[in-house]
């Protein structure tokens, strides 16, 4: 099958999902073409069956204002006719899933029909895609995608509540590839980080306001006063210079380690202990999930998709927006006891196995594939186990 697939390419989950399924469907010998304006960040080396077509803006004294969207409905329709696409999978609703209903006009003019999978991510419709000047055309682009899937449950729902839609919505979950997201040995990192064994708190983020990254600092703050322990910081973002000023006034800037973008993730979460994701909104909680392939049990918020993932007083526990009190109590517990600790350790990996690998999830994706190109939409997706 040959699969085109847009997604923005800068760090987010969005990206990083479309990222590594392309990765993996690749690897099962289909043709991804991605489309985007820069190459996925994740698109590290050369890969068969991989191939990245820019989209390039338009430089004219007379265009004030960006064409991204309509420069990218053109490059789709040529990458569609000349690498002979049979789907276009696009990530993110906004300006991906209009634009690829613009080419899909433009293709069947020609006598080319396209089949136009849309997924959904997040903010592109609990935020972005509330916009009241944007919410009539992010409504009309779901309803004329050929196939939509939603990242959870959670989401499923409130796209069909926010967009008062009534059409099927499969939910496909995020995933992880269990045999790259795995502990390994980072006793030397882990070293440079805590030399006395301390334990490790970590988060990783874009560090906007939704990820509520002051939380962390202040979580961190109140398990520091019980026992010794470190903070790693993976990720920047609007909120880094106010976390770090947080730091400053409150005194232990020597125990906090802001390390700015990473790729080495995997190293990074095996020399930790615990993960924290105090956000304001998750539809699912990617980043979390990697975590737990990597062995770390969790501390997140109850929003969003995130019950859906973190298993609490299983896989780690789950506190209400803005209880760093109750979250500092379960980090310090946690941490307190090595046998409870084991026990969430093995029972975050095996959850990241067992429900989310994606030797299980991406033969989802081809599935839909299939019923879609057949011209049925209603396929039903084995639903998330809790």
């Amino acid at each position: 099958m040959k699969i085109g697939i847009t997604c923005y390419p800068t760090y987010g989950g969005s990206g990083v999902v479309a990222t590594e399924l392309g990765k993996e469907l690749a690897a099962k010998g289909h043709q991804v073409h991605f489309i985007s304006y820069a190459l996925p960040f994740r698109l590290d080396g050369f890969r068969e069956n991989i191939f990245f077509h820019e989209v390039e803006l338009p430089d004219y004294p007379l265009f004030e204002v960006d064409l991204y969207s309509l420069s990218l409905t053109s490059k789709m329709v040529d990458v569609v006719l000349y690498d002979e696409l049979d789907v276009l999978h696009v990530h993110y609703a906004i300006p991906h899933t209009t634009s690829a209903w613009n080419a899909k006009q433009i293709l069947n003019e020609r006598g080319r029909d396209i089949k136009i999978i849309t997924t959904l991510h997040g903010t592109d419709i609990t935020l972005i895609g509330l916009d009241p000047t944007l919410l009539p055309l992010v409504r009309f682009s779901i309803e004329k995608s050929d196939g939509i899937t939603a990242v959870s449950r959670h989401l499923r729902e409130k796209t069909l509540t926010n967009f008062n839609l009534e059409r099927e919505i499969e939910v496909i979950p995020n995933f992880v590839n269990t045999e790259h997201w795995k502990p390994v040995d980072s006793e030397r990192l882990r070293e440079r980080f805590a030399p006395n064994n301390e334990p490790i708190l970590v988060h990783a983020s874009n560090f906007r306001p939704v990820k509520r990254i002051t939380d962390v600092v202040r979580i961190f703050a109140q398990v520091r006063e019980k026992m010794p322990v470190k903070l790693v910081l993976v990720g920047d973002g609007p909120d880094r210079a106010e976390a770090e000023k947080l730091c400053r006034d409150i005194g232990f800037c020597d125990d906090v380690h802001f390390l700015g973008k990473q790729n080495g993730l995997v190293e990074l979460f095996s020399a930790a202990d615990l993960f924290v994701m105090p956000s304001q909104n998750e539809s699912f909680g990617l980043s979390a999930l990697e975590a737990m392939s990597c062995g770390l049990p969790v501390l997140s918020t109850s929003v969003g998709g995130l019950p859906e993932l973190n298993l609490h007083g299983t896989t780690g526990y789950i506190s209400e927006i803005g209880d760093t009190d109750r979250m500092a109590r379960y980090a310090i517990e946690l941490l307190s006891d090595k046998r409870r600790y084991m026990r969430f350790h093995q029972a975050a990996r095996q959850r990241a196995e067992t429900q989310f690998s994606a030797r299980d999830i991406v033969p989802q994706y081809e599935a839909f594939y299939e019923q879609i190109l057949e011209g049925d939409s209603s396929l039903s997706v084995p639903s998330l186990q809790s």
